[in-house]
């Protein structure tokens, strides 16, 4: 998988950069969020920016790091959804979950 890294103010932001986050790569994202947080990050954001399709594997990797994030103490928040990606947020009711931003940028300045 395509994963960029960057850290502002405390925060690892992870780019995907993939077209779709599936059963094929959603591994390679669970595991690069797993490790952060075994790292000792506390907050990470992943962009979604690239993601136009997403399917139960890329959603599964996700809420596997909101629950990793859990366990350590830590946030993990979510940005720039494309609506394909955003409607399959909100017909698994995980909007409800996640706080999601429309940019990093805003996320970065909102993260708490």
């Amino acid at each position: 998988m395509n994963l960029e890294q960057e850290t502002r103010n405390d925060i690892v932001i992870l780019y995907v950069k993939e077209e779709r986050l599936d059963a094929h790569n959603s591994v390679d994202l669970k595991a690069a969020v797993q490790k952060l947080f075994e790292e000792g990050k506390k907050n990470v954001l992943v962009d979604l920016k690239e993601v136009r399709f997403i399917d139960s594997s890329g959603l599964g990797a996700l809420v596997s790091g909101f629950k990793n994030a859990i366990s350590h103490q830590g946030n993990l928040k979510l940005s720039s959804l494309q609506s394909q990606v955003k409607s399959m947020f909100e017909l698994t009711r995980l909007h409800r979950v996640f706080e999601i931003f429309p940019s990093a940028s805003e996320a970065v300045e909102n993260f708490q």
